[in-house]
């Protein structure tokens, strides 16, 4: 359901970038561009970081000497992808034994712990090379490194104050870090420790024959990269902007390319916001469900059929994964109503920040419920559900509008009372933690009272304007889209205006589809407001004033442009 907002207008720079369709010049001017962006390969920042000599030299030897390595992943989508392009680099750098392994989202938890570490079997692998975790993993590492195996961890989250004495790290987080990016997913550092592995093998003489070409995989790239929601600084854009290149180029894996198609996806014309929202959840959804290995063996395929087969399990799992989380989304929703009302009654105002907790939730879909909740309410929300059968434990997922710090808060909340969260780790905006399910109620209250004293600001969307009914085109929408790739701190173009409501009717599962016409009288135009049937039926302003994309829509071969209704704006 699309929330009502009150918006500002961004400001334009009167010296626009040349060479670009106008609009798309003023989008780009507002975010702070200059010139026109050039996303070439040649302007990629190079492989500086910090351990990179180290775990390159470790890697080479391994080569070298044919011993074994195994690439421990995240159960995401970015440690899907990264551990993939892991699999796929080295064997391409020569290495012949690489083996693979994702940790179990309930049995294991995140990161290299101990129970995963023990359960590799002997012979162990001589090198254990972690993708998009293991920073944390202070016990983890030391007890493989205990079995006799050298660890590298290639990570980019946020460290804890002791570090693992792992054999190299690299993470463009880590204190004193120089590299000038350090925005890189967990898939960007892997594909950087390749560049870096590449040029080291090259002046070790190595490469006989041709050296690989590493940005074959940028698809690989670009998927992990939009799906781990890191912000979309010069570089991460440039990674994305070549990866989208080569996918509507069709040079790009057969499982990302099913992954697309299974999701309805033309590859000719996939956007960022494609394999945000479609490509990624297919994904995901093996990790939240069942075992991610079925989504790396997806990105590994090399056949047509295996990545179709494959594709088609993924997108049944995230069938099953939307039903599971429309049943917790209710009751989370409920839950939040019912603490509206006691602080209604109490003259409290609204709840500062909100834990929801259900002993029949899946603790793979806790995150996506904590992100919806939060993005109706604009507060922090944690969502709990039973990390085992015991119902002893508690996982959490939390998520925090902008302005609040989701793990410094995590943080504080361990700082107040020690021992009260068992682990957490994660970013600014999302973080995960577990919990005795018999501290949810001192949880509950210390997040509350740190909140209390936090202030939260309006809920105010940022708007590139108005756009003259003219400019309605699917030319402009389709220079927009060559403009990104867009994403996060690198807003996708959202205007907004006040248009007459000439038709309206409710579509699909609750969605409302509209005929718009412009004030300045231009030509009327077809808009989309997912998830807001409802407003079918209920008196609506006129005119109406809303905050919308400018996309195309393709359909039985015709392309018309079409208004994406993303917010109501609240009041003028």
């Amino acid at each position: 359901m699309i929330r009502q907002v009150r918006i500002k207008r961004r400001d334009v720079p009167r010296s626009l970038p040349e060479g670009l369709h106008p609009v798309a010049a003023r989008v780009l001017a507002a975010r702070g561009l200059k010139q026109a962006p050039d996303y070439s390969l040649a302007g990629l920042l190079p492989p500086s970081l910090g351990g990179m000599d180290q775990a390159c030299r470790l890697l080479h030897q391994a080569i070298v000497d044919n011993q074994s390595i195994l690439v421990v992943g995240d159960f995401d989508a970015d440690g899907a992808t990264g551990t993939a392009l892991a699999v796929r680099g080295l064997r391409a750098m020569g290495a012949r034994r690489v083996g693979w392994l994702t940790p179990d989202r309930v049995r294991h938890g995140y990161g290299l712990g101990t129970q995963l570490v023990s359960e590799i079997p002997d012979p162990v692998p001589d090198l254990i090379l972690t993708v998009d975790q293991g920073v944390s993993s202070v016990e983890g590492v030391a007890l493989a490194r205990q079995r006799g195996m050298r660890v590298i961890v290639t990570d980019h989250h946020l460290p804890s104050e002791q570090l693992p004495a792992a054999d190299a790290i690299i993470n463009p987080q880590l204190p004193g870090e120089r590299f000038p990016s350090a925005c890189l997913a967990g898939v960007g550092v892997m594909f950087y420790l390749l560049m870096g592995l590449r040029a080291h093998v090259r002046d070790q003489g190595g490469f006989a024959g041709k050296q690989p070409r590493l940005d074959a995989w940028l698809d690989l790239v670009a998927l992990g990269t939009v799906a781990d929601l890191v912000p979309l600084d010069e570089n991460n854009r440039r990674l994305v902007h070549q990866g989208l290149m080569r996918i509507r180029a069709g040079r790009c894996s057969p499982g990302v390319r099913y992954l697309l198609e299974v999701a309805g996806r033309n590859l000719r014309h996939v956007t960022a916001a494609d394999l945000g929202f479609a490509a990624a959840p297919r994904l995901n959804a093996a990790g939240r469900l069942d075992d991610m290995g079925i989504g790396v063996r997806c990105l590994l395929a090399e056949s047509e059929s295996e990545a179709h087969a494959i594709a088609g399990q993924l997108d049944a799992l995230n069938r099953e994964r939307q039903s599971i989380q429309a049943e917790m989304q209710e009751l989370a929703e409920e839950q939040a109503e019912e603490q509206a009302r006691r602080l209604a009654e109490q003259t409290r105002g609204q709840p500062n920040g909100l834990c929801v907790f259900d002993p029949d939730w899946h603790s793979g879909v806790v995150g996506l419920v904590a992100g919806r909740l939060m993005d109706r309410l604009q507060r922090p929300v944690v969502a709990f559900a039973p990390a085992d059968a015991t119902g002893g434990l508690l996982k959490g997922s939390a998520r925090s509008p902008a302005g609040i710090h989701m793990r410094d808060l995590l943080v504080e909340i361990d700082t107040r009372q020690p021992g009260l969260i068992d682990r957490f780790g994660g970013h600014a905006r999302a973080a995960g933690l577990s919990l005795s399910s018999a501290n949810l109620e001192s949880f509950r209250e210390c997040f509350d009272n740190i909140l209390e004293s936090r202030e939260f600001g309006e809920d105010v969307v940022w708007s590139d304007g108005a756009l003259d009914g003219h400019w309605l085109t699917t030319e402009t929408a389709e220079a927009l889209d060559r403009a990104g790739p867009w994403g996060q701190t690198w807003p996708a173009p959202l205007f907004d205006d006040r248009f007459q409501v000439q038709e309206r009717r409710e579509v699909g599962s609750g969605h409302l589809k509209l005929r718009l016409k412009p004030l300045d009288g231009g030509a009327s135009v077809d808009a989309i407001a997912f998830g807001a049937g409802r407003l079918c039926y209920q008196e609506l302003p006129d005119p109406l004033h809303v905050a919308y994309a400018l996309e195309v829509n393709r359909w039985k071969g015709q392309s018309r442009p079409q208004l994406r209704i993303l917010y109501l704006v609240d009041r003028d």
